[in-house]
């Protein structure tokens, strides 16, 4: 571990090095190696599912974990998305000049050394290591056991494109041992060769990693998601995407996992909501006020208020008004995405000002929580707390800046 650390610190200064074209010019290598290799990741997810199930992986887990060709198809088109992606390193942030003539500039600079530590998805091996590259940081993947050889396939794929291009291939690497110790080295720093560490996985791993790491984390707390159905919906809207919300997807962290339907117009829109999601197969916990009208759905406890389901099962309460939206809200969420579907512009604005979460929507699904879907590629994770990156982490996310100031010679008085 500690070798790969000093390998992966000897590419980041060559990465910095680099123009934006080389990195370009490497990212549109991986995404043709990826697509190349297709046969041989999609054999190695075969045996990862194999293993899954023998395993006994719940549903959602083995949704994460599953490659078909669209999956790999989209792993390239996300590449080469990056790959489109204007370079972040050198952007001027800011520039100004004081009155003594000195000339200051914030200016974007790689990170340094990413360490990534991940659960089932093997598509997060390519975003991870491609969206560092793009930013001009080297990435040290840990992905989960279950998709070990899947991951494997994968970063041997972009390795050897990186060193036909020249590259330096130890840019990515991936860690080859799934002994939980390697986590712990890699929460330690590495001597110091790693400056940032990125969890993306279940509550336990976060908790984890930003309980044990001695060098800053990038981390995001679970997808407990809201959509808040106000009197003034649109009737229709509300329905449709209150079931792609949910359905989807289920086990994505975007997945909308409680339902806040305005006392106002529940009498007559939740049994409408309801009956769509019931048949599309969602199962229904509510309150006594959401009980009362659709008498089928099961008690919802405490518990569910703050369960990330990832699963066809959805939490729903009535609320009085936006007021009450907002006070469940702030209570229960995880302040990772959060919507409201209203056609009154003022309770809008009032909603997306008063929700403290990284992504806030009005009338759209809570299922754009992706970074691809904003534009950014693909992402690393939906990071919940309050550094520098928040929200959907991209390449942009994934840059810090330095101040570059220049002068005529002045000296301090």
């Amino acid at each position: 571990m500690l070798d790969m650390g000093t390998r992966a610190r000897a590419a980041s200064r060559a990465l910095g090095r680099l123009s934006a074209d080389d990195r370009t010019r490497g990212l549109k290598a991986i995404a043709a190696a990826i697509r190349a290799a297709a046969p041989a990741i999609l054999d190695a997810n075969r045996q990862d599912m194999e293993a899954a199930r023998k395993k006994g992986l719940d549903a959602a887990m083995l949704d994460r974990l599953a490659l078909d060709e669209k999956r790999v198809d989209g792993i390239v088109s996300g590449v080469e998305a990056i790959a489109a992606l204007p370079d972040p390193i050198g952007r001027e942030l800011a520039r100004w000049q004081q009155p003594n003539g000195l000339d200051f500039a914030r200016v974007a600079v790689p990170l340094g050394v990413i360490g990534i530590i991940y659960e089932s998805r093997p598509n997060v091996t390519a975003d991870a290591g491609t969206l560092c590259l793009r930013s001009g940081n080297a990435a040290i993947l840990r992905c989960g056991s279950e998709s070990t050889r899947s991951s494997h396939a994968l970063v041997d794929a972009m390795r050897a494109a990186l060193k036909a291009e020249g590259l330096p291939e130890d840019a990515i690497q991936l860690v080859g041992t799934t002994d939980r110790e390697a986590v712990g080295q890699m929460l330690s720093g590495l001597d110091g060769q790693v400056d940032v560490i990125v969890p993306r996985g279940g509550r336990s791993l976060v908790e984890r990693v930003q309980k044990d790491a001695r060098v800053p984390v990038i981390g995001h707390l679970e997808g407990l998601c809201h959509t808040y159905v106000d009197a003034a919906a649109d009737p229709q809207k509300a329905i449709d995407i209150v079931v792609n919300a949910k359905l989807r997807r289920t086990g994505v962290c975007g997945s909308l996992e409680t339902l806040l339907v305005d006392a106002a117009v529940a009498d007559t829109l939740l049994p409408r909501i309801a009956a769509a999601l019931t048949a599309a197969g969602c199962e229904l916990r509510g309150d006594a006020r959401a009980r009362a009208i659709v008498p089928a759905m099961k008690t919802a406890t405490e518990e569910d208020w703050a369960t990330e389901y990832l699963a066809p099962i959805l939490a729903v309460a009535v609320v009085d008004g936006l007021d009450g939206a907002l006070a469940h809200i702030e209570r229960w969420s995880s302040g990772h995405t959060d919507a409201i579907i209203t056609e009154d512009q003022a309770v809008a604005d009032r909603f997306l000002a008063s929700v403290d979460s990284a992504i806030v929507l009005h009338n759209a699904s809570t299922q754009f929580a992706d970074g691809g879907e904003f534009g950014f590629g693909a992402e690393i994770g939906i990071a919940t707390g309050r550094i520098h990156a928040r929200g959907p982490v991209g390449a942009d996310q994934l840059t810090i800046y330095k101040y570059v100031v220049r002068g005529t010679g002045q000296t301090r008085p």
